[in-house]
């Protein structure tokens, strides 16, 4: 008995409806939707209905999920008080302490994932809590963590518009706004990535939403899963000029040590998602005056490709697109969760609505079957 690949590679684990990746023509889907249908016409609000739901709401459920993540914005005073004596922590430690701890201070907590009719209804509740609740647990933890006040936030902001007042005490302009709102549209979703799996597995113990959701942010928090675009933007704030930069890409090529942001396990050809970010890296960049590093960015882009053919991953533009909107760097990877949540969340809901125990096996590669004891004395 053998996979097909380390690291499960090619492995085909579960039936989803969710999403849809042909990383051969660069295709990327929500429920049959083009990501670049949904980045040029969808708001993120559009997005998280849509992956829970399967089909695009109408305007008045649309208006009931808005109400609904405005309602569960505020989070537990235990977690705020979590937060503050988090101090300088790292940000994903706290988030996924947080985000369990919210389990424990909800009072739909103990309601079975699905009951016995097999209705998901209290889950889907939960799912509208985490999604609302984890952007309130980042933007807090960033207040606090610099002994400012925490700013509450603006019911007449839609999620995108409310993280970044949140974060930083000021309102973004609509330009802004929409660039993070698409930001948070790119990385809804992307099938059986690490994070998403672990949720699975956990949900297909019946457990609980909030342990999944946990679970995903545990795997998101590895290296090899998030983190690429906060090295990108390090990487480019080091150099300080794409001359530097340059040289250090090849410095970095020339003793074999990986670029970040380039190459990607699923696609062979352009991250559909790097197309949308690179525009808003320099949409973004030439309105707060760090068009320079959209501008560096692009040149190591097109030496990538023109000599190891590598093609810039999510990761590569939304480092600068983040940086050119003002967020703390090690902030990068909590925002993936942030928009994360609402896949994590749906194929959480998903599991529970047909469930089977996850349970792969494994190739043996040990000792011979059968091995004699030996007497401890004699080992």
């Amino acid at each position: 008995m053998a996979v097909t690949g380390a690291g499960l590679e090619g492995v085909v684990a579960a039936e989803s409806k969710i999403c849809y990746i042909d990383g051969d023509a660069g295709i990327l889907s929500y429920f049959g939707y083009n990501i670049h249908t949904l980045a040029e016409n969808a708001t993120f609000e559009e997005v998280i209905y849509l992956l829970w739901n399967g089909r695009l709401p109408k305007q008045s459920e649309l208006d009931q999920l808005k109400a609904a993540l405005v309602a569960d914005r505020e989070i537990p005073v235990e977690v705020t008080a979590f937060l503050k004596s988090a101090g300088k922590s790292v940000p994903m430690d706290v988030l996924r302490t947080a985000v369990s701890m919210l389990a424990l201070y909800d009072s739909e907590a103990k309601l079975p994932p699905a009951d016995a009719s097999g209705s998901t209804a209290a889950s889907e509740r939960k799912a509208v809590r985490l999604m609302a609740k984890t952007a309130t647990i980042v933007t807090t933890f960033d207040r606090l963590r610099n002994g400012q006040q925490v700013v509450p936030g603006d019911p007449k902001l839609g999620l995108a518009a409310n993280f970044l007042y949140t974060l930083t005490g000021k309102k973004p302009d609509d330009v802004m706004e929409r660039a993070f709102d698409i930001a948070l549209t790119l990385h809804a979703d992307h099938e059986l990535n690490a994070s998403t799996f672990a949720a699975r597995v956990v949900a297909a113990t019946l457990s609980d939403i909030y342990s999944a959701a946990t679970a995903g942010i545990s795997a998101l928090k590895g290296p090899l899963h998030g983190g690429a675009n906060e090295d990108v933007i390090k990487m480019l704030l080091e150099a300080g000029s794409a001359e530097k930069a340059m040289d250090h890409v090849k410095y970095r090529l020339a003793n074999k040590i990986k670029i970040p942001g380039f190459g990607h396990r699923v696609y062979h050809t352009t991250d559909p998602r790097a197309t949308h970010l690179s525009a808003l890296s320099e949409e973004i960049g030439k309105r707060t005056g760090h068009v320079d590093l959209y501008e560096t960015s692009a040149q190591i882009e097109k030496y990538m490709k023109e000599t190891k053919n590598l093609n810039a991953n999510v990761d590569f533009y939304s480092a600068s697109t983040y940086y050119s909107l003002g967020i703390p760097i090690d902030l990068f990877t909590p925002i993936f969760a942030v928009s994360r949540m609402s896949g994590w969340t749906a194929h959480t809901l998903e599991q529970y609505r047909n469930n089977r125990l996850i349970r792969p096996r494994a190739d043996y590669t040990g000792a011979p079957v059968g091995q004699p004891w030996v007497p401890i004395a004699a080992r």
